[in-house]
């Protein structure tokens, strides 16, 4: 299961982590988001101990949400060593999410 991240874990779990993090910015209502979840999922296991998966919910988590602009969802972010390196907007195949990930590996 992914990390479950908010606005008061932030910092801790995302910026400070030592191995990049895949941040999944989502809501309950979103019908593309519950699409990637599957996807997210597998990629936790496996990249276990090359990367972080973790999941924020905007509609809970306004500051984080509004810190990074975040208008579209499912959006995911790719941070490595506490700053964006990447962005997936929208519901894509397992492939692209890999391809980004394995880029800041």
């Amino acid at each position: 299961m992914p990390i479950i991240v908010t606005d008061s874990n932030f910092e801790e779990v995302v910026l400070k982590s030592e191995l990049p993090v895949m941040l999944d910015l989502w809501a309950e209502w979103c019908g593309p988001c519950r699409m990637i979840h599957p996807i997210i999922n597998e990629m936790e296991k496996e990249f276990e101990g090359r990367a972080v998966m973790a999941k924020l919910d905007v509609d809970s988590n306004p500051m984080t949400s509004a810190k990074y602009g975040i208008r579209n969802i499912p959006t995911v972010l790719y941070f490595k060593n506490g700053k964006v390196v990447d962005k997936q907007v929208g519901a894509v195949r397992k492939k692209n999410f890999v391809k980004k990930l394995e880029k800041i590996l």
